[in-house]
């Protein structure tokens, strides 16, 4: 209980860092900490998509008995179905962030290299 006590506070602590970082006060820095987070937390769930979809190919090449072929198919079905859903509800976002021109304010923070 120790360990995985001690191995749960070592994995949060980034987290805790984190939160000492303040971009703006109030529901604005929450929605846009939530909007970074999914931003970055997207790409990861293609990538663990494309490798479920991988490994049920290679399933479905090793697999012995019709019952794990159907299986294995199945999967792959599915697989590509969320790569689908995934890619293309990011496109459309996209689509949309660009067309109603909410892409987000790019500030202009000078030069940051000392003189």
């Amino acid at each position: 209980m120790k360990r995985i006590l001690a191995s749960v506070s070592v994995s949060l602590l980034p987290i805790i860092a984190y939160a000492q970082y303040k971009p703006t006060s109030g529901v604005s820095g929450l929605i846009a900490l939530l909007g970074s987070l999914l931003s970055a937390a997207l790409p990861v769930l293609i990538s663990l998509a494309v490798v479920w979809f991988i490994w049920n190919v290679f399933r479905y090449v090793i697999a012995g008995s019709d019952e794990e072929k159907t299986k294995a198919r199945v999967n792959m079905i599915w697989g590509i179905v969320g790569i689908f859903v995934m890619v293309s509800i990011w496109g459309l976002v996209s689509i949309l962030s660009n067309t109603f021109g909410t892409n987000g304010v790019s500030a202009n923070i000078g030069n940051q290299l000392p003189l």
